[in-house]
């Protein structure tokens, strides 16, 4: 077959797209496996947050975050980021869990990405389930 000087570029980015188009056709398309193993994964989290947001080594003072907030109440992780008067800016949720830690707690604050800020925000976030979002709601 004789390709003539110029369709040799148009061949090479049909085919191209060709298998972009089929390798990519079913990228959003997850198993049942990867659906259950995810789920487990994240209640896994949520558990662990749990135990963090009962955990009187959170702070320096024995109080811990469910005595203001049983069950995750009154935090409306729907509305971050949020204005926080506290904060004195606009915050997303994990600097406010901060400002409760260094705050009523009396401890030290987390990083955003320590695996037990994450998981509080899970927990928090899972008690919470259901209710639309609203950022910026007081």
């Amino acid at each position: 077959m004789y390709i003539k000087p110029g369709h040799f570029s148009i061949l090479w980015l049909a085919l191209g797209s060709l298998i972009l188009v089929s390798s990519s056709a079913f990228a959003d398309e997850f198993t049942k496996a990867d659906l259950e193993r995810w789920q487990q994964e994240y209640l896994t989290v949520v558990k662990q947050g749990r135990e963090v947001f009962t955990d009187p080594n959170l702070g320096n003072n024995g109080v811990v975050c469910a005595q203001c907030h049983p069950n995750g109440a009154n935090i409306h992780p729907e509305t971050y980021p949020k204005f926080q008067q506290q904060l004195g800016k606009v915050a997303p949720l994990w600097e406010m869990i901060n400002w409760c830690i260094r705050n009523p707690l009396e401890g030290k604050a987390l990083s955003a990405d320590d695996p037990r800020m994450i998981a509080l925000q899970a927990y928090i976030t899972h008690e919470r389930r259901g209710v639309k979002l609203a950022p910026g709601k007081h």
